[in-house]
């Protein structure tokens, strides 16, 4: 029996095993979730448990319930132990337990790992791995010492450590849950410099990629001046240029409508704020339904690009967005390679790209004209509803509450695709690769 089973699970791709993984955590999360001892009056119905569950592993952060008026304390840490397992992912929690324990680390799970992380190579998985551990909980740490000491006035010791310790790892692992009650989310902090600096710096440190963190780290801090790799200074520099982009965007259309009752420098924080927010956290300071349709469209756009590779975040990633334009740019100079940095991109990388950003366009149009035969909804707030699902955000207009049982399903397999990989979700589902080497005749067709 353990040999057909060993058999069973060996025959699993590395991209399998993990999508197993996720669909473990949400339906044992979903469990949890539905209990009575989960809720403060009403236990959930299994279909919101499920919702629930799905956005926390998928760390999304679109909720049909208020997390502090629905849930008790057991079933706000079921949660937010569903985001940290879903943000790290379960196989590298595992790992990482694993490795503290002096446990030798199989090469089946350092295939596994590689597939998580993003690598190029299993070389270093292990090192990684460690790298990632210690990041992410020194960086949660800080983060909850710093908010749990703002909330102290606010909420008293026991519930301020809580809401330190909930919204710390929250914004780490890109979730946008929170426990502010009302659907408020972080406005109450609208100009509070503190929370706002904390929550931005873990949700751009939690979006950069575990192996981009590891490399900047240790050209900080390490003995070695390492030189950073392309992946790293491309997602650097993307990353900036998105913020730097949006939170001006922001700005401009938004200065006397959104922010019109604020000083300047209160004006420049909640537009950093809300551009970064879309960048897969979630958490949100403005009234999203009080923002120009023009602001919407354009964090639409950043909710799609969303976090890196190897991060706790979603969307098609900031190099499949660079990637892309370097192909465009490319095409338009009439260079017979893409080019980037000085370096070029291999053929199988660029191919990738296009793949991921047109499998994620066609499910994100697919999910929205889906919810609006069924709900009948205003299409730019579903259009907002459907990608950011995709990107596991979890910033809405105020309609997910209000979707049908059926819409509600098709965001849930919106947001397990999201954070999972449409094009890893393909792969994993595909039956057939034995003629991926097959070479046909080559036949030119017209375009553009």
């Amino acid at each position: 029996m353990a040999l057909v089973k060993r058999n069973w699970l060996e025959r699993w791709s590395p991209a399998q095993v993990l999508i197993f993984t996720f669909a473990f955590l949400i339906i044992c999360g979903s469990v949890l979730l539905s209990l009575p001892i989960a809720s403060r009056e009403e236990p959930l119905g299994y279909l919101d448990a499920l919702f629930t569950a799905t956005s926390a592993v998928c760390v999304t952060g679109l909720v049909v319930v208020d997390t502090l008026t629905q849930f008790t304390t057991f079933g706000q840490v079921v949660i937010i132990t569903l985001i940290q397992f879903g943000g790290l992912g379960l196989m590298t929690m595992a790992t990482m337990m694993a490795v503290m324990l002096g446990r030798r680390i199989s090469f089946r799970n350092r295939l596994i790992m590689q597939e998580a992380l993003n690598q190029f190579s299993l070389e270093g998985m292990v090192r990684l791995t460690k790298a990632v551990g210690m990041l992410t909980f020194l960086l949660e740490g800080l983060g909850a010492i710093i908010l749990t000491v703002r909330f102290l006035p606010d909420f008293g010791w026991p519930t301020a450590l809580w809401y330190g310790v909930f919204h710390s790892i929250s914004a780490f692992c890109n979730a946008g849950f929170d426990l502010m009650g009302g659907f408020r989310n972080l406005a109450p902090y609208l100009t509070d410099w503190t929370v706002n600096l904390v929550v931005m710096t873990l949700i751009i440190s939690g979006g950069l990629g575990f192996s981009v963190l590891a490399e900047v780290w240790q050209r900080r801090f390490g003995k070695e001046k390492r030189r950073l790799s392309l992946h790293a200074r491309l997602v650097l520099l993307i990353t900036a240029i998105l913020i730097i982009v949006g939170t001006s965007f922001i700005l401009i259309v938004e200065w006397n409508k959104a922010l019109g009752g604020l000083s300047v420098e209160h004006k420049v924080l909640a537009a950093m704020f809300q551009a970064v927010s879309p960048r897969t956290a979630g958490f949100s300071t403005l009234p999203l339904d009080s923002l120009h349709s023009a602001t919407v469209l354009m964090m639409i756009v950043l909710m799609f690009i969303g976090a890196s590779p190897g991060s706790t975040g979603g969307g098609v990633k900031t190099t499949t967005f660079g990637a892309l334009m370097a192909l465009v740019v490319s095409s338009v100079r009439g260079h017979d390679e893409v080019r980037l940095f000085g370096r070029h991109l291999p053929d199988d990388i660029v191919k990738r790209a296009v793949a991921i950003i047109t499998i994620s366009i066609t499910l994100v149009l697919t999910v929205t004209m889906i919810i609006s035969l069924s709900d009948g909804l205003p299409l730019l707030s579903v259009l907002f509803e459907a990608t950011s699902a995709f990107g596991t955000v979890g910033l809405s207009l105020g309609i997910t509450h209000m979707l049908t049982p059926l819409a509600r399903v098709v965001i849930i397999f919106t947001m397990f695709a999201g954070r999972v990989g449409p094009l890893s979700l393909a792969l994993a589902l595909a039956y057939d690769r034995v003629n991926a080497r097959i070479r046909y005749p080559e036949e030119r067709i017209i375009v553009g």
